[in-house]
């Protein structure tokens, strides 16, 4: 809901509208001219804002403001976009279906999630989805060969190098991509977390870490090693952003040997190649991705929990040098990597984390305002406007 104030005395409509409809609600009103020759002022709108933002906290009514400003000016249009990322991170967060591929690998306590309290605190679906059905449809999509199979492997060749991989373990991606989202989007998921460490290398003969990361460009994203929580992190990004460019999935690995505030985003293979640096070859090997992220400005998130109490970590830094590594990868450097490492030790957060290009912090921020039970964690200092 957006309040627009010309003047003062509608705090009741103001505060009570925004109880009975219970939707995000950005207050702002235009900066007043100056009174007139004989001192009249056309409208008090400040005072009006005022009026209503206390009237909102009676009712127990969360909301976002822009600071009384000009309607032309840059002020209004930044505040007015962030809203708009706001809303859309609390829209995708409240119809939120994921597909969960597989069970977790053993070794990994650390991706425990309560299914139970994520429906019931948060609305968000869990939807089991077989592998022995993945693994059927593919082995069928091979044997049938149809032109889609075809077209997909194309597409792979146009962009990837893949001389490091036989023609099999080619033709099993391409297949598999098409038949994991084909069954995603079918679930009406909008994400996915999968198992990737042992089924589908023993039945398929490949680990999936190319075909995460091409249906994750797609703009499905998939988390790796069946973290639920990971995929939660995935999608508030991705709904920050408004869909304009992909997230990846990345683990916490390694410090930069030289850059005290570097830290090592990697995984195997599942950062989409859309994010690619230009100067970054693009290798297929095994069936496996290979090739480094564009640098820039890049948010983290992490959304988590421990004992029932649910939090979502945020930071911002940007892409840097550093030395070359297998799999799929990008060096971040941030202001002060300390907080950091003391955030993830000591909040109920792991070593995975959900990236993007951009700066989406704040709007993580902003979003849990309108999110109950579920705490803004960040390593920034944010003002209360927009």
């Amino acid at each position: 809901i957006f309040m627009l104030h010309c003047d003062f005395g509608t705090e009741e409509v103001v505060g009570r509208l925004g109880k009975a409809l219970g939707l995000p609600v950005l207050l702002w009103g235009p900066r007043d001219e100056a009174p007139d020759a004989e001192g009249k002022r056309a409208a008090d709108t400040q005072c009006g804002i005022f009026a209503s933002s206390k009237a909102l906290q009676r009712y127990g009514v969360p909301f976002s403001y822009i600071i009384n400003c000009p309607v032309e000016s840059d002020r209004f249009m930044e505040g007015f976009k962030k809203f708009c990322m706001t809303v859309s991170v609390v829209k995708s967060f409240k119809s939120l279906r994921i597909a969960q591929i597989g069970s977790r690998p053993r070794p990994f306590l650390s991706v425990i999630y309560n299914e139970d309290e994520l429906l019931n605190r948060f609305g968000i679906e869990v939807i089991p989805v077989s592998v022995p059905d993945i693994v059927r449809r593919t082995r069928d999509m091979l044997n049938e060969n149809p032109a889609s199979l075809k077209d997909a492997i194309d597409d792979i060749r146009e962009r990837i190098d893949t001389s490091f991989t036989d023609e099999q373990k080619l033709r099993t991606a391409a297949a598999m991509k098409l038949v994991l989202a084909d069954l995603i989007v079918s679930n009406g998921c909008t994400a996915a977390a999968l198992e990737c460490w042992t089924a589908f290398p023993r039945t398929l003969g490949i680990t999936p870490c190319f075909v995460v990361a091409e249906i994750t460009g797609m703009g499905i994203p998939v988390a790796c090693e069946t973290d639920v929580n990971g995929a939660v992190s995935s999608i508030m990004l991705q709904a920050a952003a408004l869909g304009r460019t992909a997230t990846f999935f990345a683990d916490l690995t390694i410090r930069h040997p030289e850059n005290d505030n570097a830290e090592l985003l990697w995984h195997c293979g599942p950062f989409p190649y859309s994010l690619k640096a230009d100067d970054s070859p693009a290798r297929l090997i095994n069936a496996v991705a290979n090739w480094r992220l564009k640098g820039g400005s890049i948010t983290i998130a992490r959304f988590d929990a421990l004992s029932g109490e649910y939090s979502l970590f945020s930071g911002e830094g940007r892409g840097v040098e550093g030395p070359y590594t297998t799999g799929t990868y990008v060096w971040m450097e941030v202001d002060h990597w300390e907080k950091w490492e003391e955030k993830f030790i000591f909040g109920p957060y792991i070593h995975h984390v959900a990236g993007i290009h951009g700066n989406y912090a704040r709007i993580l921020h902003e979003a849990c305002k309108y999110i109950p039970g579920l705490k803004s964690d960040t390593v920034h200092s944010f003002g209360a406007s927009l």
